[in-house]
């Protein structure tokens, strides 16, 4: 190979750019302009970028494109060699007329990887079908900030609950023969203030401890293929410039041998942005010595500029064979060096949205809906009828209700989310990436709105509507005329929350950053107007982030009368938040993401030492309003006899059951979470960790046995060598239905320095815990690697 066939492997070239979906698009990709395909070819070409993803096309009509052109890149470049293809899959294909799947909260909120997996694997499917190989997903950054924009796109603030799901995603995509795209290594959820792109001041211990575990699970346990780099810096040094991550991290140390592509133009942004490089060509010699091996979306960098250092004798060749090396390996396992890749006839009558998708795409919307509230009035099914209601009471998914056939009365739908299809779909779902700048051009695929979706189940002559908003801005014309149709109505249903898009484009999504976590516009002003009414209310949030709504839950004055947290669910989100309201499915989902108290109370994570909440020493309190892994159902559950190993090794594992029992008189799911705590360790640790979980049905009045075997290494940590450790000595375990629930053994003696306890108690709401057991953990201490097992697995007797 010449060094410019060499080189050509290494990037990508991004055809028919248009609008804005990458930070700088425009001023980075001036540089590919004005050139023509068989130009930009002549030597090769790594890969094409979002060949179906960047603007509207027909599936079939651009298919037939590409095999074409995978044809010609054999015949008439030297070496023969077809592009592999890449796409963004986040919420499935980013493509025009392709299923959108609920976003990756929606993921964590169901706290289901088998789901996930399976959703996974038909996205997998339809890339595979199209000729992609290659998928820029999962986003594995642990929630840290809810302010971030990007928080729609995480699974949640655990990182093992993350771990499980990415993982889980990976293994699906991987399953059709689509290499799947961590990402961001490493630690970009924790930009500073939760700004897009800004400086990470994280601990090398916290990097090790909490953002590094869902990639090391996803590489060893799920076999992904391929990393992307984060933008951010930690530290002063730039992720694309640290070889110290992407090379003795992930390639020494987890073993990955896959390859490093860059988040798009972070190669040139190493120049342009960091400041840490004079110019493209030293941008590239830092980015490839680091370990990036791809530049993405284009050459701007990886081409010229980089064949101009090493002639020049600046940048030892070698390192250009080890990126065009691991590219070569890529493409043979893809399949792109068969002598008959593409040789057959392109794909017609492509179904990218088959009933197939919609199922899954409504069953992880319906397991990922979040009751937060309810005080009698859900379902809908009871209203006026009294049969049911509150948290023991209503219909469950066995009883359906009967469209239009039980209210006394008709249903007020209010709100700017309430009849729009954009706001059921995440930040890079096509429509809000892409069709946002093709005004007027409908999505190609069916997507029932709330509203819609409430008329088909109750009937349109039961439902009225009124927007009374916008998402943002401050218009409050609108409320008169949503005032009356609730004091019209027997129950009121109000849809608030967000509208996904990109820098600036929107309230939540990449560059969407917020200073305030109060409901944007005048949204919470719509929901108290419709409140006061004195129409019980049913606030239904679809949002990409969690909200600061104390107000809503456990405020002074009239509140709603039901809550439900809704992440951006996708294309039959509609129908599951109507099935939902009315009884014809119950809410299984939990909380991902600690429900914030106040912006001022960021960052915040459940996963914080003693000192990390509050306390006499501070007048603050970051105490959320409701914590990671809170929600409600129609029934109830209690915890009874725990049972856990009395001793274990540092290199060994514990088993732990519960009894899980249906206290209610409706068949219902629970996820059981198991956490524990290392009360005394040689570095702080946090006072409650999740350490597994399970998604159980038990029947009305029954029980199940949830037996839990644990290994050790889930209390692991960085000690203060660095070192990943098991350390001997007593630790807690405990079953709880959220992170915040717990009975501890007994006041912490702190000498009246520190207040003892889980900090003031606000308000009360339905939870259960059982006792803490200890463990004797006894042995050396251990010192984890990734041979380690590292997933708890569980049974039901």
């Amino acid at each position: 190979m010449t060094l410019e066939e060499k080189t050509a492997q290494l990037v990508g070239y991004w055809l028919d750019q248009n609008g804005v979906v990458a930070p700088m698009q425009g001023e980075m990709a001036a540089a590919q302009q004005g050139t023509t395909l068989a130009d930009v070819t002549r030597h090769g070409l790594g890969q094409y970028t979002r060949v179906y993803g960047t603007r509207p096309v027909e599936p079939d009509e651009r298919a037939a494109w590409l095999w074409a052109e995978q044809r010609r890149l054999k015949r008439e470049t030297r070496l023969g060699i077809p592009a592999l293809v890449h796409e963004e899959c986040l919420t499935g294909l980013a493509a025009w007329k392709a299923a959108t799947f609920p976003t990756p909260l929606a993921w964590g909120a169901s706290f289901d990887p088998e789901l996930v997996e399976q959703v996974g694997a038909v996205i997998g499917r339809s890339m595979r079908e199209l000729g992609v190989h290659q998928g820029l997903a999962p986003v594995l950054d642990v929630v840290r900030d809810p302010r971030w924009g990007r928080v729609d796109e995480c699974i949640g603030e655990d990182p093992y609950l993350v771990g499980t799901v990415g993982t889980a995603y990976v293994r699906g995509v991987q399953s059709a023969g689509v290499d799947a795209t961590l990402k961001h290594f490493l630690g970009y959820s924790a930009s500073r203030a939760g700004r897009n792109h800004a400086p990470v001041h994280a601990g090398p211990r916290e990097v090790a401890d909490v953002f590094l575990p869902p990639f090391e699970m996803a590489l060893v346990d799920g076999g992904a293929r391929s990393v992307m780099n984060s933008y951010a810096e930690i530290d002063g040094v730039p992720v694309a410039a640290d070889p110290a991550l992407l090379t003795d991290l992930l390639r020494d140390r987890l073993g990955f041998d896959g390859t490093v592509v860059a988040d798009y133009f972070s190669v040139a942004f190493l120049e342009v942005m960091h400041g840490v490089a004079r110019d493209r060509g030293e941008a590239a010699a830092t980015a490839l010595a680091a370990g990036i091996d791809v530049e993405l979306p284009t050459g701007d960098a990886y081409l010229a500029p980089l064949v101009e250092r090493v002639r020049s004798g600046l940048v030892d060749e070698a390192l250009v064979d080890r990126a065009v090396l691991r590219v070569l390996r890529q493409k043979e396992r893809l399949g792109l060096l068969d002598p008959d890749a593409f040789e057959d006839e392109p794909p017609t009558g492509i179904d990218l949205d088959s009933p197939e998708h919609r199922a899954l795409a409504k069953r992880l919307a319906a397991e990922s809906l979040v009751l937060l509230s309810n005080d009698g009035v859900l379902p809908l099914a009871a209203a006026g009828g009294g049969a049911a209601g509150g948290v023991d009471g209503a219909a469950g998914a066995s009883a359906p209700v009967p469209p239009g056939a039980v209210l006394q009365g008709p249903v007020a739908v209010i709100g700017p989310n309430a009849h729009r299809a954009e706001a059921l779909q995440g930040c890079y779902s096509f429509a809000n990436h892409v069709l946002a700048t093709h005004p007027g051009l409908d999505l190609g695929f069916a997507i029932p709105t709330v509203l819609e979706a409430l008329q088909e189940s109750l009937g349109p002559d039961a439902v009225r509507y009124a927007r009374g908003a916008e998402v943002e801005g401050d218009d409050r014309s609108g409320f008169a005329e949503a005032v009356a149709a609730a004091q019209e109505s027997a129950v009121a249903v109000v849809v608030v929350g967000d509208q996904a898009g990109l820098f600036g484009r929107g309230t939540v999504g990449e560059g969407n950053d917020s200073e305030s976590l109060d409901l944007p516009g005048v949204q919470r002003e719509l929901v108290e107007a419709v409140v006061a009414t004195g129409t019980p209310t049913v606030v239904v949030l679809l949002t990409g982030r969690p909200y600061a709504i104390g107000w809503a839950l456990d405020g002074d004055g009239p509140k709603p009368a039901a809550l439900v947290q809704a992440f951006f669910p996708g294309e039959e989100g509609g129908t599951a938040i109507a099935d939902l309201l009315t009884g014809a499915a119950a809410p299984t989902g939990r909380l991902p993401v600690s429900l914030p108290r106040s912006a001022g109370a960021q960052p915040y994570s459940y996963l914080h030492p003693r000192l990390g909440g509050p306390s006499d020493v501070t007048a603050t309190d970051s105490t959320p309003v409701r914590p990671f892994g809170f929600g409600l159902t129609w029934t109830s559950f209690a915890y009874e006899d725990l049972t856990v190993d009395g001793t274990a090794t540092t290199e060994g594992a514990l088993t732990a059951s519960v009894t899980v029992r249906n206290t209610g008189d409706r068949d219902g799911v629970e996820v059981v979470q198991l956490y524990g705590h290392d009360p005394h360790a040689s570095v702080t640790r946090p006072v409650a960790q999740l350490l597994g979980y399970a998604r159980v049905a038990v029947a009305a009045g029954e029980s199940v046995t949830v037996r839990f075997d644990v290994p050790l290494a889930r209390f692991a940590f960085t000690d203060r060598a660095m070192r990943k450790v098991v350390e001997p000595g007593d630790v807690e375990v405990w079953v709880a239905s959220d992170a915040g629930a717990s009975l501890p053994g007994g006041p912490l003696e702190t000498g009246g320095i520190v207040a003892s306890g889980d900090g003031p108690v606000r308000h009360e709401f339905p939870r259960s815990a059982t006792d803490r057991a200890v463990v004797r953990v006894t042995g050396t201490v251990h010192e984890v690697t990734p041979a380690d097992r590292r997933v708890v697995t569980w049974t039901t007797v």
